[in-house]
């Protein structure tokens, strides 16, 4: 099971760091991922990380702003958003991958977390 937390409404330009825990299991061998879906749009990749932390894949959109980490001793992952913009404003979804890379492919992914709220207002 995946928890998503820390997100919140903040003006644009302002930080925000989202949080992902992992309960019942491990997750240490598997790629993690966070996803997004804005109101009446399709969910998308948003950035991704390996199973040791070695490689990390970004949306264009977000490449430079986002940072993606994991601790695999505390099984948790983290997203730290810089510069937000209001077009990042989404529900943001954390999820564990079936390969242990990176995946950018929500095929990929078969655990999901509940989502998070960010709001970025301008």
């Amino acid at each position: 099971q995946l928890q998503a937390s820390g997100g919140g409404s903040v003006q644009a330009g302002a930080s925000l760091r989202l949080s992902c825990a992992a309960s019942g299991r491990t997750f240490s061998n598997n790629g993690m991922g966070w996803f997004r879906q804005a109101p009446g749009k399709e969910r998308e990749f948003v950035g991704a990380i390996s199973w040791r932390g070695g490689n990390t894949n970004y949306a264009d959109s977000v490449k430079g702003r986002f940072t993606i980490s994991r601790d695999n001793a505390k099984n948790t992952m983290s997203l730290e958003m810089n510069s937000l913009k209001p077009e990042d404003t989404a529900v943001y979804y954390c999820a564990a991958a079936r390969v242990a890379w990176g995946s950018v492919r929500s095929a990929d992914y078969n655990y999901w977390g509940q989502g998070t709220q960010v709001t970025v207002s301008s």
